[in-house]
């Protein structure tokens, strides 16, 4: 998908200096910014600061951008590299788990059920923050937002086999380090 009118516009306005272009730019795109972040960290406080800290860098880096990629692949490789950045200050990261949970849980969960959610909940942020932060990132980009290998491939500047790779390390070490609740009847 490549840039349509409206979005280079606003491109080439950023690049000029336009208040008003980064503006609409940055109202167009900050859910996705603030949704990648937030699923990779778990914490709406530390998922603003890294939205925060991808705008500043869009701003201070719009004049990279050539065009040759699509906008939004351009854009969700500087929120990833800002969530990367962030893991690597030391930062305590929390994981993705309402999206998991709605899998295995039906509507009118009882008092039990509900125990029991906080209970796997739990388990599921403790194993996630396990994974390596490319894992982690793989897992954020294919399951929260829905994106092809492909996609995310360009957007972490590796291959799609490595995409695979990443993401099929990252499952098996859930299911893993998770079977104990399936054995446990937890969710049931």
């Amino acid at each position: 998908m490549v840039l349509e009118s409206n979005d280079r516009d606003l491109v080439e306005g950023c690049r000029r200096g336009d208040p008003d272009a980064f503006r609409q730019l940055f109202e167009t795109h900050k859910g996705r910014v603030y949704s990648i972040a937030l699923r990779y960290s778990g914490d709406a406080t530390i998922a603003m600061d890294i939205a925060q800290d991808t705008f500043l860098k869009l701003l201070s880096s719009i004049h990279d951008y050539r065009g040759e990629a699509n906008f939004e692949t351009w854009l969700y490789r500087v929120v990833v590299n800002r969530c990367l950045d962030h893991h690597r200050r030391g930062r305590r990261l929390l994981p993705m788990v309402n999206d998991l949970l709605d899998l295995i849980w039906t509507t009118g969960e009882t008092v039990l059920h509900t125990l029991l959610r906080t209970e796997f909940e739990e388990s599921i942020q403790q194993v996630i923050q396990t994974l390596s932060p490319q894992q982690r990132m793989v897992v954020v980009l294919r399951y929260t937002e829905g994106l092809s290998y492909e996609e995310i491939a360009a957007i972490l500047g590796c291959s799609t086999g490595t995409v695979g790779s990443r993401l099929s390390r990252a499952h098996r070490v859930l299911e893993r380090r998770l079977s104990h609740l399936r054995r446990g009847g937890i969710g049931g």
